[in-house]
């Protein structure tokens, strides 16, 4: 281990103390602090925050994409606490926060999972589920997400939980596969029930506010599904009258899965409705809604002024929500988003 360094967060007034050998993000959650954070790999911004006190030689950064922090904003004083290292005390002005969450935090906990269903839902996704076998206890809000160590390579992948946290230690995910993907190939290829996943969670902020009354959209595509799920199954159990919509994209119908639960879910949260659409219809029976994901919410949606937005999937996707919703009256303190980044070399890095 490293020498240790006092690290402030403001507005909030946390101090934490931070071991050179981790980043700041990893300091915080490991004591129960949930700072707000997406990938976790210097590619989606989601934890980029500003340093109040302290030199921009004091913080060494591991590789990340300067399309999450350009030069101008890092030589300006910003950096991402996910690959963030502290060699002297800081104090860092959180941009991002919700005090709320931030004093929820869960801590982080390690164990071993045994592979219980692993099945198709389309032609590119898969719905797995494991059960915990070993380790202490892995607790969690919906909508988070858990990483997964693929045997054998060390190489560690990040999937959303689509369940509601339960007794039994079952987790689920919903998780596209790649041509090239690590994780997706071996899912495809080598995983069989009973092999067993070295395991940590939980990670990310994009949970339910509990302090919240709003009425809520949510927009996804692809494997953000999962998270979507969670947070739809959470809602279905709370004894309350917060309007939703769930706007899912996919390319063919094929593509749509859990099509059956969605609309039960209909008739269980008051208000909810169920808008899938289709950017490539051709040869398809389908009367819904088409075009891209944000076309539609654009349509559907012609004022969120006191709205909340839950937002998953790819990171087009996402950022091109995020300014929709901005445009039609929503806060962006009410937009809560994860985005499904791919892991690899981001195109364009950035290195200490």
């Amino acid at each position: 281990m490293g020498d240790k360094h006092l690290v402030r967060f403001e507005p909030v007034g946390i101090e934490i103390e931070v071991d050179e050998d981790q980043t700041i993000l990893r300091a915080a959650s490991e004591q129960g602090l949930q700072l707000m954070h997406g990938c976790k790999e210097g590619q989606c911004a989601a934890c980029k925050s500003f340093v109040l006190e302290g030199d921009i030689d004091d913080i060494d950064l591991d590789k990340y994409s300067t399309f999450a922090l350009p030069d101008m904003e890092r030589e300006e004083g910003q950096t991402l606490l996910c690959r963030a290292h502290a060699y002297n005390d800081l104090v860092i002005e959180l941009l991002n926060y919700d005090e709320e969450i931030i004093r929820s935090g869960l801590p982080l906990r390690k164990g071993t999972v045994e592979v219980l269903a692993n099945d198709a839902v389309t032609h590119d996704m898969r719905h797995l589920v494991v059960k915990q076998i070993a380790g202490e206890d892995i607790k969690f809000f919906p909508g988070q997400y858990m990483d997964l160590t693929v045997p054998d390579t060390g190489e560690v992948r990040s999937f959303s939980m689509a369940n509601l946290p339960n007794r039994e230690g079952v987790f689920e995910f919903v998780i596209k596969i790649y041509p090239d993907g690590a994780f997706s190939q071996f899912l495809e290829h080598k995983v069989s029930i009973g092999d067993r996943l070295e395991v940590e969670a939980p990670f990310g902020t994009c949970t339910l506010r509990e302090n919240r009354t709003s009425d809520i959209v949510f927009i996804g595509g692809g494997a953000g599904m999962a998270p979507m799920l969670g947070l739809l199954r959470a809602l279905a159990e709370k004894d309350g009258d917060r309007k939703a919509r769930l706007y899912y994209g996919a390319r063919t119908k094929g593509d749509l899965c859990f099509e059956d639960e969605l609309r039960a879910l209909e008739e269980k949260i008051p208000g909810f409705k169920y808008v899938p659409a289709l950017s490539h219809h051709d040869g398809d029976d389908w009367d819904g809604a088409t075009g891209l994901i944000t076309e539609v919410v654009r349509d559907g949606e012609p004022n969120l002024e006191g709205m909340d937005a839950y937002v998953c999937g790819p990171p087009p996707m996402v950022d091109a929500a995020i300014a929709l919703l901005t445009q039609r009256g929503m806060d962006t303190r009410n937009i809560f988003y994860d985005k499904f980044t791919t892991t690899g070399e981001p195109e364009d890095e950035g290195t200490s």
